[in-house]
Parts: structure tokens; sequence; C-alpha cells
């Protein structure tokens, strides 16, 4: 049941919102797929809106074992501190006790296509509005991308990305 890291599918995760966070902990507990890097304009925040007040926090709580993370908060954590936060003590579980130092944080998508030459793969969590412009700039760089729903908002945009997977393989 063992996979080595060389064997793991290397991933950029882009949105650490409400709805990234809620993916989030159910994608890191693949242990096929490795989070090394997250990306939000937000580097912390606590006033999101979701669907109940303690949702993101309890799955976070629920994913690391840990009935007190996030006890500070007063509202609905989110960003990419929280991202990359919540990554790093995931993993760190593995490592009896070590911290874990291995999930880099970006403010802007273009920063982490240009220094994060080994991901694999993206997971695109944004608004609707950047789903296209970041899948297309992470395909002309070779990677692969996972898109929540919808492709774009706009036909073109829409047309624009499949033409561009279509394209880059």
């Amino acid at each position: 049941g063992f996979i080595a890291p060389s064997d793991q599918l290397t991933v950029g995760y882009i949105g650490c919102g409400t709805q990234g966070m809620r993916e989030m902990t159910t994608l890191i507990a693949n242990p096929k797929i490795r989070i090394v890097a997250v990306c939000d304009p937000n580097k912390l925040t606590t006033d999101y809106i979701d669907w109940s007040p303690n949702g993101i926090r309890d799955g976070i709580r629920k994913a690391l074992e840990d009935p007190t993370w996030g006890e500070k908060f007063t509202g609905i954590p989110g960003g990419r501190d929280i991202g990359q936060q919540f990554v790093e003590k995931y993993y760190a579980k593995d490592k009896s006790g070590k911290k874990y130092k291995g999930c880099a944080s970006y403010q802007d998508f273009r920063e982490l296509l240009e220094k994060e030459k080994d991901v694999d793969a993206l997971k695109i969590m944004t608004p609707d509005h950047l789903h296209a412009t970041i899948s297309i700039a992470a395909m002309k760089k070779g990677k692969h991308v996972v898109i929540h729903k919808p492709i774009a908002n706009l036909m073109y945009e829409s047309r624009l990305t499949i033409d561009t997977a279509k394209n880059t393989g």
C-alpha cells in the first residue's frame, strides 16, 4: 500500500476560499496526490461566506484529526496561509510530530507557474471568471488542469480553453 513520492501526482492548488478548502479536505487524503503549492490572493481571512459557520473548520479538523484547529477564528477561514498551514500540518501527521515544510504559497498564479516547474497538475478552485485564464496559462506551460465548473463564463473563453487543451495535449 506504500506509494513512493516519485509515484505521486504533484498538485498546485489555486483558490483557498470556502469551496477550495472544502474540496481540499478530501483531496489531500488521496495518497496518490501530493499538494506542493497553494495560491490565493487573500493571505488570510475569516470573513468568507459559507453554508454553515463551522463547516470548513470542521472539515479541516476532521482531516487533521485535531478538534482544536482554528479555535481562534471567529469567522470562516480561508486564504493562502490557511491552505498552506493545512497542507503542512496534514503531511506532518506522517512525520511523528516533526514539522513538514513542503508547501509553497503564492499570491499570484503566474508566479506559481513560473516557480513550480515540477508541478504535474493544477486544481483550479477560483471564482468562475478566472477558470479559463488560469487553465489556458497552465496548459501552455505543459500542466494538466482540473477546473471547478464552469470552464468559463463566456462561450469564447470556453472554446479557447477546450482548443488549448486539444492543442497542448
